[in-house]
């Protein structure tokens, strides 16, 4: 066997340590994706959920996780299969977009972390490979030669997914995924002024005023500094998807499904993250006071809104 395919090969260990805590204990799991399953089936959905994690923190061929765990290959197909499209229907429960008193939390939490002020989440793509798929192969050709699902994510300060999007091949570029998705369009309808918070995303999307980018030649000292506390904010998305590919290996690796059903296996993955985030318990401190960074009540509108709220930004928090 292929030690790049083993189960628990060395440079796996971590990858299964990571997810150890729902293997444990599975009973969450089991309560979120029962409903999905038929109940004569062979197969308990204990054992479904167990396969199917595996599959998710391994990467590894069918075949193979079928032989270790003595079920067919067929099998453990159709357990990822099912185990999949029941976690990836409950994404609108568990990748919520935050609340008013959460933007709040997450405004601080990104301030103390980077220094920018105002961030309610961090937004990036990143690219998961897939085989070559039977129709239209070319549109999954990303720009570094290989197929992908292009997959849009923002994030907040605990690395938690607060949106995603996974339904475009390699091909399309951020920036169209970003204006042609629910997102975009409710935070042209809801972002009124700069108080309602801020994503940060890379300059291959337009600057908007509810989407800041960095300064491309900044000229400027305090413009530098802006970049500075942009570089140091935003790379909590960067983290986020290096943990979430770390702790589910296929998401590294090369999936060999149909590209529906890799889209289908990255919302039930991001649904997971989230789960183990929250199962984690993180500290939080009750007596930390939000801190208001903004006392501005100007409706910014036209095409060079964006630029606008970012001069705005530099000169106010980093002259």
């Amino acid at each position: 066997m292929c030690r790049r395919h083993q189960i628990v090969g060395d440079s796996h260990k971590e990858t299964i340590k990571a997810i150890r805590d729902l293997a444990k204990s599975p009973k969450r799991l089991v309560r979120v994706v029962r409903g999905h399953f038929e109940s004569p089936e062979r197969t308990t959905v204990d054992s479904k959920v167990l396969v199917a994690l595996r599959f998710f923190a391994s990467g590894s061929f069918m075949q193979v996780i079928g032989d270790t765990v003595g079920i067919d290959k067929s099998t453990v197909s159709r357990c990822v299969n099912k185990v999949s499209k029941a976690l990836a229907s409950k994404s609108d429960q568990y990748i919520k977009w935050p609340s008013e008193q959460r933007k709040r939390d997450i405004k601080q939490g990104f301030y103390d972390n980077g220094g920018f002020p105002g961030v309610i989440g961090c937004i990036d793509g990143t690219h998961v490979r897939i085989a070559a798929p039977s129709s239209d192969e070319p549109s999954f050709v990303n720009r570094k030669g290989f197929h992908s699902i292009n997959v849009q994510a923002i994030c907040d300060n605990e690395g938690k997914f607060t949106n995603i999007v996974a339904r475009w091949p390699g091909s399309v570029h951020d920036s169209h995924i970003m204006r042609c998705s629910q997102i975009s369009e409710h935070l042209e309808q809801a972002h009124k002024c700069v108080e309602d918070g801020l994503i940060l995303g890379d300059s291959g999307y337009a600057c908007r005023s509810f989407l800041m980018t960095p300064y491309i030649r900044p000229t400027e000292p305090y413009r530098e500094r802006f970049n500075t506390a942009y570089t140091r904010t935003r790379c909590c998305i960067e983290r986020t998807f290096g943990w979430w590919k770390k702790r589910f290996y296929c998401l590294h690796a090369e999936l060999r499904l149909q590209p529906e059903k890799v889209c289908t296996l990255i919302m039930a993955c991001a649904v997971l993250h989230n789960l183990a985030i929250e199962m984690r318990e993180p500290m939080e401190d009750p007596d930390d006071e939000v801190q208001m960074f903004w006392n501005i009540n100007k409706d910014f509108q036209g095409p060079d809104e964006g630029r606008v709220v970012r001069d705005h930004i530099a000169r106010t928090f980093f002259a």
